[in-house]
């Protein structure tokens, strides 16, 4: 039997956050006390294929983070998902379009955002949509799936963006407190 080789390495550089409540807003609870996390990884130099990437992903340190506020922790969650239910076939590839449709919808739910949150999302969400080469969405995940406290938000939406020309992965989660 063959072995099977480790996942890729992917370096993590960054973790830029977007939170709502930073922006002034019409009315005070229009923010809907949501956030965009945004994990950014170097790709290693011979990137394998977008599925293995995938694997490197859910593999790296960084991605056992439930988004509650405890950050990365040594647990096998994620969001509110148990870790081992997620793998590479729970995403789906999507176009850039149908990405940002996502996103779009999410953040104009509750009306209007401020114009300063407008441009940082196109600068930091929509602008790496449209320059990633492949784009998957998490799928909805079976309820078995959550874990024991898996429920703290209201919506959670996960995009991972591959931009070879640029050597980086990103992992984009949309979710609310």
């Amino acid at each position: 039997m063959p072995a099977v080789p480790p996942p890729p390495v992917l370096v993590h550089l960054d973790s830029p956050f977007i939170n709502f409540r930073d922006f002034k807003f019409t009315e005070a609870s229009a923010h809907g006390y949501r956030w965009i996390d945004i994990k950014r990884f170097r790709l290693p130099s011979e990137a394998p294929s977008d599925r293995a990437l995938l694997a490197a992903l859910i593999a790296h340190p960084q991605f056992r983070d439930t988004y509650d506020g405890s950050g990365v922790q040594d647990w096998p969650r994620h969001g509110g998902w148990w870790l081992d239910r997620i793998t590479p076939d729970t995403y789906r590839a999507v176009d850039a379009a149908a990405a940002s449709t996502a996103i779009r919808a999410w953040t104009d739910q509750h009306g209007p955002v401020p114009h300063a949150l407008t441009e940082r999302i196109q600068a930091q969400v929509h602008t790496p949509i449209a320059t990633a080469t492949s784009t998957y969405l998490l799928d909805p995940l079976p309820g078995d799936a959550r874990h024991d406290w898996g429920g703290v938000h209201t919506d959670f939406h996960e995009l991972v963006l591959i931009d070879r020309p640029s050597a980086t992965l990103t992992l984009l989660v949309a979710a609310d407190d």
